[in-house]
């Protein structure tokens, strides 16, 4: 047992870690001299990167967001090999505690003195590694509330206040996927304590617009001045 306590420790080290990657600021200062952290809303995200550095530099740092929340959470499922591990029940509510060490990384990030982001990508990434329906689901919430408003802030509330709702309906099948018949609860727990803290990271937006201040994207006006830019420099 103490080889398996020092594994699961381990795991979740390696979790944070992965979430403390800073993709927004790196790439920001190694591609274009510029540390986002100091621009725009100031936030350490992909919505803050692409309004300050544009879609090209956006789109691999919510990749990479993306990929550390699920690769943390993924890892968990190495301790099924694991003869001390009581069962797949287990390695679930394991895998819920990772998503919120990653979460906390991506905010706190060891590597770039811990002043992060809101950890929306991170999320994202890191529900699909335990369940990718209901993660699909909440991706096509946002998806949809952000074509139809041009709002980032409105979208991600709206799917994280979705996800305890999807969670409802389907996460039996979370626990049916490791041979198990019953609804987990824990995951349930989860995803209100996900949606509450979306909504408090977001607080400052709300406010934002509930007044009409917020700032809307429009996805294609970015895309366009990539296209431009790559056309001035092929001459």
């Amino acid at each position: 047992m103490v080889i398996t306590y020092y594994c699961i420790v381990t795991l979740f080290i390696i979790a944070y870690l992965l979430g403390s990657i800073p993709s927004a600021v790196w790439i920001g200062k190694r591609y274009y001299g510029v540390d986002v952290r100091e621009h725009g809303s100031k936030n350490a995200g992909t919505t803050n990167v692409l309004r300050v550095l544009g879609a090209r530099a956006a789109i691999p740092v919510f990749a990479i967001d993306f990929l550390k929340g699920f690769v943390a959470v993924s890892i968990f499922s190495l301790l099924k090999y694991d003869v001390n591990i009581p069962s797949g029940a287990w390695i679930v509510n394991m895998k819920i505690l990772a998503v919120f060490v990653a979460v906390l990384g991506h905010i706190f990030p060891v590597f770039a003195g811990f002043k992060g982001g809101k950890g929306v990508a991170t999320v994202l990434g890191a529900v699909t590694g335990i369940q990718p329906n209901i993660a699909l689901l909440c991706f096509a919430v946002w998806f949809v509330v952000f074509l139809l408003w041009h709002y980032v802030s409105l979208a991600s509330i709206v799917a994280g206040c979705a996800f305890p709702v999807f969670v409802s309906i389907f996460s039996g099948s979370i626990y049916a996927r490791h041979g198990l018949d019953h609804t987990s609860i824990s995951f349930l727990i989860f995803s209100f304590v996900v949606a509450i803290a979306l909504v408090w990271t977001h607080r400052k937006n709300v406010g934002r617009l509930l007044d009409g201040t917020e700032s809307k994207i429009d996805l294609w006006k970015y895309f366009s001045k990539e296209i431009d830019k790559n056309r001035d420099a092929n001459g």
